[in-house]
């Protein structure tokens, strides 16, 4: 067998997917459809969100899978780390959209193994770009994963939030952004109750009440299931690393929330 690390060096690339694409081409394959078929009908994730707040940035979205008219899943996670300063929210087709985060997971570590050091902050962004760019052909086929990327960028101090088009496109969001089905909801919630100096409690509320108010407007977006125990997955990035904000913490505030929602409702109606 060829030693991995000769291999690594023979193009002087540190990239796993060059790697992949000189060695195994066939693992980069993606689905195509024949002309003239009928669309396929495959999971979708729907709602991720991410946004900046006095310590880093927080990344959340909803559990639910659609198919069409019909609900996949209920407990889809669709915020995965990246590496220890930075995650992906994957919105789109569910197959491929877990497949790159996977890879890109893969790609980081491969880098940083190669190179001795991590990639910057801006440089992972890139990396995620041109994956979204290689996924074009299938994106073009009804294939479409449109993820957001979040991280702490430890030269500049501060968490930073990338948004991307279809095509690899790549746009940095100061402050918040939303997307899957009920991203437009999402991001109308954040635009009337995002602050600069938010500490992470409000943060954390914030983000759970945007999470609710797109799930009142979207279908696509689930909302909490008290009965089922199912709650958002939210996720925070800071100079300390990537941290999971713990279930009985999500329930109490989104608890709360309802609870406040269901008095304003009564007192109203």
């Amino acid at each position: 067998m060829d030693d991995p690390l000769r291999l690594f060096g023979e193009s002087g690339n540190p990239s796993f997917i060059d790697l992949l694409r000189c060695h195994s081409p066939h693992m980069l394959q993606r689905l195509e459809a024949e002309p003239g078929a009928e669309p396929l009908r495959m999971p979708h994730g729907t709602t991720v969100l991410a946004l900046r707040y006095r310590d880093g940035v927080v990344m959340a979205g909803d559990r639910q899978a659609t198919e069409g008219f019909q609900v996949a899943s209920r407990r889809i996670e669709k915020i995965s780390k990246s590496d220890d300063l930075s995650g992906v929210g994957i919105a789109g087709v569910a197959g491929p959209a877990m497949e790159m985060a996977r890879l890109f997971q893969t790609e980081l570590e491969h880098y940083e193994k190669v190179e001795g050091d991590n990639l910057s902050l801006e440089g992972k962004a890139n990396k995620l770009s041109q994956m979204i760019r290689m996924n074009l052909p299938a994106a073009m086929q009804g294939l479409v994963v449109v993820p957001i990327f979040a991280g702490f960028d430890e030269r500049m101090g501060v968490g930073r939030i990338f948004k991307y088009d279809v095509t690899g496109g790549k746009y940095e969001d100061t402050d918040y952004w939303a997307q899957g089905s009920g991203g437009k909801d999402a991001r109308d919630s954040l635009k009337k109750r995002w602050r600069r100096d938010l500490g992470r409690d409000d943060a954390l509320r914030v983000t759970i009440e945007a999470l609710l108010d797109a799930a009142d407007e979207d279908v696509g977006t689930g909302g909490p299931d008290l009965v089922r125990g199912i709650f958002p997955t939210i996720k925070t990035i800071t100079r300390s690393g990537f941290g999971d904000v713990p279930e009985d913490e999500i329930r109490r505030v989104v608890e709360t929330l309802l609870n406040e929602r269901a008095k304003a409702e009564k007192a109203n109606g």
